[in-house]
């Protein structure tokens, strides 16, 4: 069977220093789960973890994708499932960490199949306006208008594809995600609000000092996928002088912000994992004991 512990949450909580302490004390390695973290070539601006963390415990799926590759939560699935059975092959834990919802679904529930892309289907969409795209999905699937974040446009182009090629709304079909791990073990890490938004401004700085800007710079072919990691739009503009750093590093700080809140929102509604609320235990061993018991409940491998 397989072995798997999941600890998920928002950007910036903290999870890669937790996660590799308790890969340490778990015989586990740790299988990344993070849209961006997986391409390798942009450490800085995804936060990946640091050298430190990836000597002192086996990380697979972080660094590993060229940014030149598009990627989807069904090529991660597959990948993610193929290094999960190879850890589990050796007698150690695969431990599943990272912020990206449909990832980490793609892992608990399995996909539905869904339509190829219609390109002229795609371009008739991508020409209306945005609030015009939101008002089609608010009529067709008012249930899945409110889960989706609809300032992303390509996700309500998505949304609203998937509906006209199979006449059913998307949030429906999702709901039909097959369970392939019921009441999948694992934890959902976060902290509160103020302390998260100050961690999340910090760490932008910091990426700043670190040399952010040159990493983008340094980058000449990139997926489309890879393109929407947060920052990389805007350093792009910075590099071009259509904005000032101080503008760049505001504009980072707030759309990381927006996305944690996305992510929370995404976290509380769509898993049962144990929520561990970070900034109320000070004590980070604790933490970690509280995680290692609840693994010490899963079944030995067979």
């Amino acid at each position: 069977m397989k072995q798997v512990f999941f600890i998920a949450g928002p950007t910036a909580t903290g999870k890669s220093q937790l996660a590799a302490e308790v890969a340490e004390r778990a015989n586990g390695e740790i299988v990344g789960a993070d849209a961006f973290q997986i391409y390798r070539g942009l450490p800085i601006l995804t936060a990946q973890p640091n050298e430190e963390l990836l000597c002192r415990v086996p990380h697979h799926l972080v660094a590993a994708v060229p940014l030149s590759e598009n990627m989807s939560a069904q090529k991660f699935r597959e990948l993610a499932w193929t290094v999960i059975h190879e850890i589990n092959s050796r007698g150690k834990l695969a431990l599943v960490v990272g912020g990206s919802g449909l990832y980490l679904k793609a892992l608990t529930h399995g996909l539905t199949p869904l339509p190829a892309v219609d390109p002229k289907l795609r371009a008739e969409l991508n020409a209306l306006s945005l609030d015009q795209l939101s008002s089609r999905l608010q009529m067709v699937d008012p249930s899945g208008a409110e889960m989706i974040d609809r300032q992303n446009k390509r996700r309500v182009v998505r949304a609203l594809e998937i509906f006209a090629q199979t006449k059913r709304p998307a949030s429906e079909q999702r709901e039909q995600w097959k369970r392939e791990m019921p009441d999948a073990p694992g934890v959902f890490v976060f902290r509160d609000r103020a302390e998260l938004s100050a961690r999340i401004d910090k760490r932008v700085e910091e990426m700043f000092r670190a040399g952010v800007v040159e990493e983008v710079a340094a980058v000449h072919q990139i997926s489309a996928t890879a393109a929407r990691t947060i920052g990389f739009a805007q350093i792009h503009r910075l590099l071009e002088k259509k904005i000032r750093e101080e503008e760049c590093i505001a504009s980072i700080q707030q759309l990381s912000r927006r996305y944690a809140k996305r992510q929370l929102t995404w976290f509380r509604r769509q898993t049962n994992f144990a929520p561990l609320n970070l900034s109320l235990l000070k004590d980070h061993s604790g933490v970690v004991d509280s995680i290692l018991q609840k693994i010490a409940l899963l079944r030995p491998l067979e």
